[in-house]
């Protein structure tokens, strides 16, 4: 029997939806007498939309840009942005000082310390190189990892500093007979997935780093290296720190020790998206390169911030247009906003918000929880295939979702993440491009373009990974460039490490 809150419920739901008293009556009791287990008021019959025809609507708006011309057309218009970008934004297309890369000969026993967003990971990395018998180059002979919580991240200025020097002693104190005396430091390579500025090589100046952390507090334009290395004195470990990245050029040189022949980008793509670049000292604006000796340096490790490029040449949906009205920032980064983890799953939501209340799916009602902006991650939308459980128990509903509905959840995430695939293969397409037409004439053009990967959407979403490669396959078709996709498992602290080794190999020459 169905219950007094369950009729009231209906009735004025149905009366929402434009019906009478009688008629919300009669809809409700006609509905609580079925013999399905399921309470489902029947979507309105005034302007109601089958879910098969919302999601071709959905389709048409979201795969148009993933047509093969228009992919490619859209690859022409960012490599103009690129161009732009490297020419004269000082904001993005950012040059490093790593010239080289690796070759896979580099050796040695490093300190990798990788700081992200959520978690800190402490390693001590054993470079053996190519030349090494029998195993990988690589060797990972012990890392530990720390949870960054709310209350880390509200340290302020050195105490978060002090904070990590304590975890990278407890590491290092397990595995390593280094860093206990100054004239045997631990050489230790950062992995910074904050903003930083390097005028002068070994020169790391923190900047604001947002994402609720206070460690900059107090601490603004002063040289991350000294910060750090002074925490770790506190602790009697001596280390030098040389060489700090960011976690998609971390990729590029992991994979590059790995692939020294053919590695040229580093992507990263989870919660937020980025590439890193090898690509033409001559493709950048003299202005923008660091104050160095640029005689012998053909090429250069170059941070893209891809998120900031895009503007009005990226497709644009209602959908789209509504999540930026509510953005803070609707103009910083508008490529991100159409490819990343943290926003597949806004649009998501926004799109299942509309398909509930046109179809009716999901007995008409969107869950509380759905109501929200950002309560839809990309990790819910992943494992809907595999654990659909996952889903109504995160976002539960007075009308338990039928197996139509989560289909209907299931065909809006694949569509966002093909769009989100041909964006990002266009956009790895415009970059070799500018490689490509900034290379010697007399060079013979490099055939297998290898793009190394990390991070939890390309890894771990359903098909994404599958939908990346043919488009980039189509925008390749009739030419002699192959792109390979490899995965870069633990880049962050191997990158870390690598960059120190190239360093280490470099100051040895000089």
């Amino acid at each position: 029997m169905a219950s007094l809150r369950d009729l009231l419920l209906a009735v004025i739901k149905s009366l929402f939806r434009g019906r009478s008293f009688l008629q919300a009556l009669l809809a409700f009791w006609t509905t609580s007498t079925e013999s399905s287990p399921t309470l489902r008021e029947p979507p309105s019959k005034d302007g109601s939309t089958s879910i098969s025809d919302f999601l071709a609507k959905a389709e048409s708006l979201l795969l148009d840009s993933t047509q093969p011309d228009k992919r490619r057309a859209l690859s022409q218009k960012l490599k103009l942005e690129f161009r732009e970008g490297l020419l004269s934004n000082p904001a993005c297309m950012l040059p490093s000082y790593h010239t080289e890369l690796p070759t896979g000969d580099e050796s040695g026993q490093y300190l990798a310390v990788d700081v992200g967003g959520s978690t800190l990971r402490v390693a001590l990395v054993n470079l053996k190189g190519r030349g090494s018998s029998g195993g990988p180059e690589s060797v990972i002979v012990s890392i530990d990892t720390f949870n960054i919580d709310n209350d880390i991240r509200a340290l302020k200025g050195r105490a978060f500093f002090d904070w990590m020097a304590e975890k990278i002693y407890q590491t290092v104190a397990k595995d390593s007979r280094q860093g206990h005396c100054a004239d045997d430091p631990l050489l230790l390579g950062l992995s910074w997935s904050f903003p930083i500025e390097q005028p002068a090589p070994q020169t790391y100046l923190l900047r604001p780093m947002g994402k609720s952390f206070h460690a900059a507090d107090g601490l603004l334009n002063q040289n991350l290296s000294s910060i750090l290395q002074t925490s770790c004195l506190h602790h009697n470990l001596h280390v030098s720190l040389s060489a700090i990245v960011n976690d998609s050029s971390a990729t590029l040189l992991s994979a590059a020790y790995s692939h020294p022949s053919t590695t040229t980008f580093g992507l990263i793509l989870g919660t937020g998206v980025n590439i890193a670049a090898y690509l033409p000292v001559s493709t950048i604006s003299p202005s923008k390169l660091p104050p160095r000796p640029q005689t012998l340096a053909t090429h250069v490790v170059v941070n893209t911030e891809l998120g900031m490029f895009g503007g009005p040449s990226l497709p644009s949906t209602k959908w789209d247009k509504a999540l930026k009205a509510s953005h803070p920032r609707p103009d910083f980064q508008p490529l991100e906003h159409l490819v990343s983890g943290f926003y597949l799953g806004e649009v998501a939501r926004l799109i299942l918000v509309d398909a509930i209340h046109e179809t009716g799916a999901f007995g008409g009602v969107v869950p509380d929880s759905l109501a929200r902006e950002y309560t839809l991650d990309a990790k819910t939308l992943s494992l809907l295939e595999s654990d659909p459980l996952h889903f109504q128990t995160l976002h539960p509903s007075p009308y338990p979702p039928s197996q139509t509905d989560l289909s209907l959840l299931t065909s809006i995430a694949s569509l966002i993440t093909q769009r989100s695939a041909s964006i990002l293969a266009a956009s790895l397409h415009a970059l070799h491009e500018i490689n490509l037409e900034a290379s010697s004439p007399q060079k013979q053009p490099q055939k297998t373009i290898t793009i190394a990967y990390t991070g939890s959407v390309i890894e771990h979403y359903p098909h994404y990974l599958s939908h990346l490669q043919s488009y980039l396959d189509q925008l390749t078709l009739n030419t002699p460039t192959t792109f390979k996709l490899v995965p870069a498992k633990q880049s962050s602290v191997l990158g870390a490490a690598v960059a120190l080794a190239c360093l280490d190999k470099q100051s040895t020459r000089s």
